[in-house]
């Protein structure tokens, strides 16, 4: 089967297979499931459960003030398992994410809460990556232009969210003094690039002006800095996001990608026996996306290691717990696992 086949075209060739094998991947992707060991399998399984039974009623899920944002993360990471609105067995789920999020769109076209939420560019930018993704899929006409109005908006709020920089902070431009930083601008670049994928319009300047951004916060070791205001030393997290942007941007022969690579592969590479700290799974998501793309050899052992400490990692009743929440970890945790599936654009080399 094609790696890049669409998930609905993939669902509907194997309607006589059962729900719960189609969920673990089993014969949804055959060139890459058969690679997947049993007890990757079952993690994956057992944590696409644990995402499904805790949505709530009202289709969202939360860590804190952040209701957007881990919506969006746990909408991502179960159509990366091949479900879509409307087929496979997080259907429902994935329908009432999108039922939740297209309520918390602006008119502005912000998505998210700014009285909850005081880091709401965030929710907004994987909202655009997840929206846009499942808008590649849906098959119901009136939804399909919701979410075109809705990633259109997204994508306005996006550009005149940017800072002057060419970068974006926690908040807009306007509400944060033009204060920029690097984790947030990723965010943005790729819901943005989501959204092209998909066939909404996006100004060309708001991707140059991006990438011209992440190259001025680059340090001499090949590091990105934290912010264009505070370079300060390079962070080996910030970097990996970049990178992942980059390649999103279709900027993989810039001359600053050779020592972006370097520097992420001296700190990030080798993960044996080493403990997960604060940002860990905010980092690896990135920098497993990253790896992913060089494929080959390069991606087989590094995901063999990483799979493997995942795996470990993973609590009893199918969820993680880490840094920000059980629902954020473990929505990171399932989409580097579930890379190799290659059923979301975005994710595809």
């Amino acid at each position: 089967m094609d790696l890049h086949c669409t998930r609905r075209a993939a669902l509907k060739g194997l309607g006589g297979i059962a729900a719960g094998s189609l969920a673990s991947g089993v014969g949804v992707n055959r060139a890459n499931a058969a690679r997947y060991e049993a007890s990757w399998e079952n993690s994956m399984q057992k944590g696409l459960d644990w995402v499904a039974r805790t949505q709530s009623r009202l289709g969202h899920w939360t860590a804190g003030t952040y209701p957007t944002a881990m919506t969006a993360l746990a909408g991502t990471a179960l159509i990366c398992s091949g479900s879509t609105t409307v087929q496979g067995p997080y259907a429902k789920n994935i329908r009432r994410a999108v039922d939740y999020l297209l309520t918390k769109v602006r008119p502005n076209g912000l998505i998210g809460d700014p009285l909850r939420d005081n880091r709401y560019t965030y929710g907004h930018g994987f909202s655009m990556l997840f929206l846009s993704q499942v808008l590649g899929e849906e098959e119901d006409a009136e939804r399909r232009e919701e979410l075109i109005e809705a990633c259109t908006k997204a994508v306005e709020f996006s550009g005149s969210a940017q800072t002057k920089a060419g970068g974006w902070g926690y908040v807009s431009a306007k509400d944060g003094n033009d204060f920029d930083e690097g984790s947030t601008t990723i965010t943005q670049v790729q819901g943005l690039r989501g959204c092209r994928n998909a066939g909404i319009p996006v100004p060309k300047e708001i991707i140059d002006n991006a990438k011209d951004y992440i190259y001025r916060c680059k340090n001499s070791d090949g590091g990105i800095s934290y912010s264009s205001r505070n370079r300060g030393s390079s962070r080996p997290a910030i970097t990996a996001a970049a990178l992942t942007a980059l390649f999103n941007a279709g900027d993989y022969d810039s001359e600053h990608v050779p020592e972006m690579l370097d520097y992420c592969k001296k700190n990030l590479y080798r993960i044996d026996g080493a403990p997960s700290y604060g940002h860990w799974h905010y980092t690896y998501l990135y920098y497993s996306q990253v790896v992913y793309r060089q494929g080959g050899q390069e991606w087989g052992e590094f995901r063999d290691k990483l799979y493997k400490k995942i795996v470990s990692e993973q609590s009893g009743d199918g969820s993680w717990t880490g840094n920000i929440g059980p629902i954020y970890v473990t929505a990171c945790n399932l989409i580097m696992l579930q890379l190799d599936r290659s059923f979301l654009p975005i994710y595809q080399r």
